[in-house]
């Protein structure tokens, strides 16, 4: 019992003069206060996060990109710039004809924009990913010229193309449909043809040659980049008569799937887009 009692007062003895060396507790260093936004911040926000629920990502952090690329953080001024050309082509043009709860609806959680050029091994140019349905990334941020048309098409066309395969995931298209078109003309080495002679094989890109699902996001993406007249043309460019057959088939099967699962006409969504093209560029 003694040995017991020794034991205890030990213990106590030691918490006791533990506490006497210690500090008196103060209030938390650590600062908890939200971060001030800038002025582009508040845009965004304004603009994308509250109304669509899109997070908008330019600040850079290494674990999002693949380190063996050469890529960089956006210059500040093209963050604004890019997202301004987006909202207005994308966005705005969505919301017009599907109505403003499309897009809320069905739409990337995340924008992540990255500077620099992200080349692959085989020499080809990835312009956006997206990924898992929920973020979509763009890469050539800061090579962005709103002014000159080819430039700003091929920019925007990333969340045209990458935004078709989010539809895609939340409604599947027939892919069978498409696929009995061209089934011989898909390959990884799509790269190695042009888009002339792709369009020749009945592949409206050389990338549509990539897979089934590749080659329906680039039928629409393609359709949005022009308006009806120079679409038109580009199809009646195409020599081989089974080509052209081909890409009017895919053509139809995309319009018939926006139509019958979304009550969208393309066509309607093509000639918004055209005119919002215009204004970006005007």
């Amino acid at each position: 019992m003694k040995k017991i009692i020794f034991i205890v007062l030990g213990v106590l003895l030691l918490v006791f003069a533990c506490s006497d060396n210690e500090s008196p507790l103060t209030q938390s260093e650590l600062d908890i206060k939200k971060p001030t936004l800038s002025a582009l911040d508040t845009w965004l926000r304004e603009n994308y996060t509250n109304p669509y629920n899109i997070e908008v990502s330019y600040h850079w952090n290494e674990n999002r990109v693949d380190l063996n690329r050469y890529l960089h953080p956006p210059i500040k001024d093209s963050v604004k710039v890019a997202m301004e050309a987006i909202k207005t082509i994308w966005l705005e043009t969505y919301n017009e004809v599907a109505g403003p709860n499309f897009v809320k609806r069905i739409a990337p959680r995340e924008i992540l924009l990255v500077g620099g050029v992200n080349r692959n091994a085989s020499g080809t140019v990835t312009l956006g990913l997206a990924e898992g349905g929920k973020r979509i990334t763009f890469f050539n941020t800061n090579t962005l010229n709103i002014k000159n048309r080819p430039n700003l098409i091929r920019f925007v066309s990333t969340i045209q193309h990458e935004y078709c395969h989010i539809i895609n995931q939340t409604v599947p298209f027939d892919e069978e449909a498409i696929r009995k078109i061209t089934p011989s003309g898909y390959t990884a080495q799509w790269y190695e043809t042009s888009i002339p002679d792709a369009r020749e094989l009945g592949f409206i890109t050389d990338y549509a040659r990539a897979n089934v699902i590749e080659d329906f996001a680039e039928m629409l993406t393609t359709i949005l980049s022009y308006n009806n007249t120079d679409y038109n043309a580009i199809i009646d460019a195409i020599k081989s008569k089974k080509a052209k057959e081909a890409i009017r088939k895919k053509e139809a099967i995309v319009a018939s799937y926006f139509k019958t699962e979304f009550d969208i006409d393309i066509y309607e969504l093509q000639s918004v887009a055209a005119r919002n093209i215009e204004r970006v560029l005007n």
